[in-house]
């Protein structure tokens, strides 16, 4: 943690929606003029699209089927570790990204599926914000999670979560059912040691919940919609969390234990709004503090 160079990790399994929440928060940092560094957990998979594909087709001629993208074996924990612990110390370090389409590939004449070269962080950041895996991942050798000042789990329940892979995957990637069904419990053993493990750390969950009936989600023809579900935001600590002003903002929410709001699903970019804006500023102003003490004792 830092109070010179904050951090700002949003984590979340494949299909969850953190890429939803980074768009809530590029309003906010929009907004309140925020000078922000960004960087997409993906880009830290230690393998690109076909080496992955070739890993995994390994992995089944040795018997193992358990291989995934959730694992330590298919990701730089180490060298994520390293991004946010230099950022931390000096608002310098390595990123690169992954190129996931056609669109993003042109400008740098690559194939879709590959890396950038690694190079230097945009200088001068007010912060750095991740959204990905493993912005929270603590293991026997790395621990992530402590670097970061501001941590936020992306969570929905699992029918929900696999409904929304599902979906994503077929319509819009064009893989078979047959082939998702696969990824996920290929994926699964690393799902619990490494993805949930993370939500113990985050300091403010986001669980969206279905209202309607999702007990078969591989047979699910569409996704519940906002106004289909309730979402449940859990703050590990809820001091200094102001529940009576969030309750009178988010109508017809309530409060299921003492760290716990339950807000209608339709009010999730509204109760994002509310809550995190005021945290950001929080850590603009506690950087531009310690910048003035800097200053001070310099001179």
């Amino acid at each position: 943690m830092s109070r010179k160079h904050p951090i700002v990790s949003v984590t979340g399994s494949s299909g969850a929606g953190t890429t939803s929440v980074m768009r809530t928060f590029q309003q906010i940092f929009r907004r309140e003029a925020v000078n922000v560094a960004f960087v997409e957990g993906d880009s830290f998979h230690r393998l690109d699209r076909l080496e992955m594909k070739a890993a995994i087709a390994d992995a089944h001629t040795r018997g193992d089927h358990t291989f995934s993208h959730f694992g330590p074996e298919a990701n730089l924990f180490e060298e994520l570790e390293q991004l946010f612990r230099t950022y931390a110390e000096s608002g310098t370090g390595e990123f690169r990204k992954y190129l996931h389409d056609a669109e993003e590939a042109k400008p740098y004449a690559q194939e879709p599926g590959t890396f950038t070269p690694w190079e230097a962080l945009p200088s001068d950041t007010d912060m750095l914000f991740y959204e990905g895996l493993h912005g929270a991942v603590v293991t026997d050798t790395v621990d992530v999670a402590r670097h970061a000042d501001l941590r936020i789990g992306v969570v929905p329940v699992i029918n929900l979560e696999w409904i929304q892979k599902l979906h994503r995957d077929r319509v819009v990637r064009g893989y078979s059912s047959e082939a998702v069904t696969d990824t996920i419990l290929r994926r699964m053993p690393d799902y619990l040691n490494y993805i949930c493990p993370q939500f113990s750390n985050t300091d403010v969950n986001f669980q969206r919940v279905p209202v309607v009936d999702t007990s078969n989600p591989f047979v699910a023809r569409s996704i519940p919609s906002a106004d289909e579900s309730m979402l449940i935001i859990r703050f590990r600590d809820p001091h200094g969390i102001d529940f009576p002003y969030l309750l009178s903002m988010l109508h017809d929410s309530f409060m299921s234990r003492p760290n716990t709001i339950v807000v209608p699903g339709g009010k999730m970019d509204l109760a994002m709004q509310l809550i995190f804006t005021p945290m950001i500023l929080r850590l603009v102003d506690r950087r531009k503090a310690q910048l003035r003490e800097g200053d001070l004792v310099s001179s």
